[in-house]
């Protein structure tokens, strides 16, 4: 379907795909994309809960709360490998995830 992201499962998951088509439309999806690729590894997924505070099912309670999107983009802020990572899995440059860091502020 056009317009469309691409899946595909990855480590079980389903995963979405960037095809360069711009399906990121506001600094709150992008910071849901971003946690999708911060969860995916176990290791930083744990790290994120611990320095969030935030447990599992606080996660889950919280989704869609801007408080939530802002403690995404902040986690990748303060770590330039996850944020270059981040950037890259999402194929937007770096400063990208840092704007909606800030728009989020506002």
């Amino acid at each position: 379907m056009e317009g469309q992201p691409n899946t595909y499962i990855y480590y079980g998951l389903p995963t979405i795909l960037n095809t360069g088509e711009d399906y990121v439309k506001d600094a709150s999806a992008l910071a849901l994309a971003a946690l999708g690729w911060v969860l995916a590894d176990e290791r930083r997924a744990h790290r994120f809960l611990d320095l969030t505070g935030l447990s599992p099912d606080g996660l889950r309670e919280s989704i869609d709360e801007v408080s939530t999107h802002r403690a995404v983009l902040d986690f990748l802020s303060q770590h330039e490998p996850d944020l270059l990572g981040a950037a890259e899995a999402l194929d937007v440059p770096p400063e990208t995830l840092v704007a909606a860091r800030k728009d989020l502020r506002r």
